[in-house]
């Protein structure tokens, strides 16, 4: 399965996406803020990102701007993962290079299937 890379502030957030992900056979990295996430995908290149948006430093749309611009991290996936569910917001997340974009809380099947399809 695949190594997926959390980027998120919130304690319980990751916890829950964790216990998902390892559930269904998932290896899971995490990181607190868009900082440490851009350095943890540098260093351990995982085979998928799930980014939250509102963090302190270094936000979720900043940071996935940085890992779809660099040349070590662009062909990671980013999946943005957000309570934001505004339409300006879902356009503004793909146009850093985010890959797909869900709304919190987030869907099992909905995440499962979304790694999958950004992975295929």
């Amino acid at each position: 399965m695949a190594r997926v890379l959390i980027v998120d502030d919130s304690p319980t957030e990751t916890h829950k996406l964790t216990t998902m992900l390892e559930k269904n056979g998932h290896a899971v990295l995490t990181a607190t803020n868009g900082e440490s996430g851009v350095d943890v995908a540098r260093e351990q290149r995982p085979d998928v990102i799930l980014m939250d948006i509102v963090m302190p430093g270094l936000n979720g749309f900043q940071a996935t701007r940085q890992l779809s611009k660099g040349g070590e991290t662009a062909g990671i996936p980013v999946v943005i993962v957000t309570t934001k569910d505004q339409d300006t917001d879902r356009v503004w997340g793909m146009r850093q290079g985010a890959s797909a974009y869900l709304t919190k809380p987030v869907d099992e099947g909905k995440l499962l299937g979304t790694i999958a399809e950004v992975l295929a």
